[in-house]
């Protein structure tokens, strides 16, 4: 976390901070703390659905060393956007949509250079849930090349909730996935599309497997069976703009 100007630290700059309306993307809090003034400001975080996440005292200490008196923020440079409202926009525009759902990503640099090839491919929003996945810090920016400013990223409860809603809208969504034969050259993506990758180890999550109306691989013909999750993202979406601009 190498971005320090994005670290508060401590209850009361915290507390200030959330009463000036910061965007927070997670807290971090120590394990076992309690107190009188923590578990009130921890009540406050919760009521304004700030991530949280309860560490040991050693991480706090690598991720500042100031006196964190057991609490750390890390703060978003970004607005978050509604996936409500960002669907709603894009389904009203004439361009064929695409969405990419992101399902507990955790390396902030893996997460920027997606959303670098996201918007550079034309995607019109990423889609990411609130805790457990990477947090957006000055690796993220710098990674990106700016790409973070540029394309909307909807943070969402639960990943499910949010297939549930773009299929409801008449986005069919697809899992990237080695669990399945079909690959992507064998795979229509010039419809509506939402386009789900999963974590580094251990790809889209079975829960949503279940869900997707379908799931494609890419082919691998080496010994390796598996890529990086931004190699895979990027030769998902260009995939679309090949078949899309054909």
């Amino acid at each position: 976390m190498k971005n320090q100007d994005a670290i508060i630290f401590g209850i009361y700059p915290i507390k200030e901070a959330l009463s000036s309306n910061v965007i927070f993307d997670k807290v971090y809090v120590q394990k076992g703390i309690s107190s009188d003034k923590i578990d009130s400001l921890v009540k406050d975080l919760e009521n304004k659905n700030v991530p949280l996440s309860y560490v040991p005292m050693e991480k706090l200490n690598r991720l500042t060393r100031g006196n964190h008196q057991g609490i750390i923020a890390q703060t978003s440079p970004v607005t978050f956007q509604t996936l409500e409202e960002v669907v709603e926009k894009v389904l009203a525009s004439p361009k064929t949509p695409l969405f990419l759902i992101l399902d507990q990503i955790s390396d902030v640099r893996n997460f920027g250079a997606i959303l670098r090839t996201a918007e550079c491919t034309g995607v019109d929003a990423v889609i990411i849930q609130k805790t457990g996945g990477a947090p957006v810090t000055g690796d993220t920016v710098k990674t990106s090349a700016g790409a973070i400013f540029k394309i909307p990223i909807c943070k969402v409860d639960h990943i499910k909730d949010a297939i549930f809603y773009l299929q409801g809208s008449g986005i069919t969504t697809i899992a990237a996935t080695e669990k399945t034969s079909i690959n992507i050259y064998k795979t229509d993506f010039t419809g509506p599309l939402g386009i789900v990758m999963g974590s580094e180890g251990k790809g889209v999550s079975n829960s949503v497997l279940n869900l997707v109306d379908g799931k494609a691989s890419l082919p691998l013909l080496g010994e390796i069976n598996s890529l990086n999750v931004s190699v895979a993202c990027g030769a998902f979406l260009y995939e679309v703009v090949r078949q899309r601009t054909s």
